[in-house]
């Protein structure tokens, strides 16, 4: 059972701030500016259709997918538990038996959200996270 639910977010005030990363995802332009700023960054994202271009956000906290001007995916150094770096094995660890490893990806489905939604950790040629991504499985 997976109990570490939050992202620790860098740089932040004197009292840890802590998010649930699922909470991210729904997030309006309004919102995620308010809460983060403005972007470092923002750049487009090619899907392999038209229709799946994003427009990307990017903090230091990760980098925020755009659609319909809300957050659909996230793109995280830390979260659930699992930071970038962690091996293949620490994240089998943390998620568990409902974890399903395809290709150099580990991918976990989450029931908590307001929307249908999964983890996925895409790993390095030495099994090591290189990113991790929440994001709706609706869109």
């Amino acid at each position: 059972m997976l109990m570490l639910w939050v992202l620790h977010m860098p740089g932040a005030q004197e009292n840890s701030q802590r998010a649930d990363p699922l909470g991210f995802v729904g997030m309006t332009l309004e919102e995620l500016i308010g809460r983060f700023g403005m972007p470092q960054s923002v750049h487009p994202s090619r899907g392999i259709e038209e229709w799946q271009d994003d427009v990307v956000f990017v903090y230091e906290e990760g980098d925020f997918y755009i659609f319909r001007n809300r957050v659909w995916k996230a793109g995280l150094k830390a979260a659930m538990g699992i930071n970038a770096g962690d091996s293949l094995a620490v994240v089998s660890l943390i998620l568990g038996d409902r974890a399903q490893a395809r290709f150099n990806s580990m991918f976990y489905s989450l029931d908590e959200g307001s929307w249908p939604m999964m983890l996925r950790c895409d790993f390095d040629a030495d099994n090591r996270v290189l990113t991790i991504f929440i994001y709706r499985t609706d869109l």
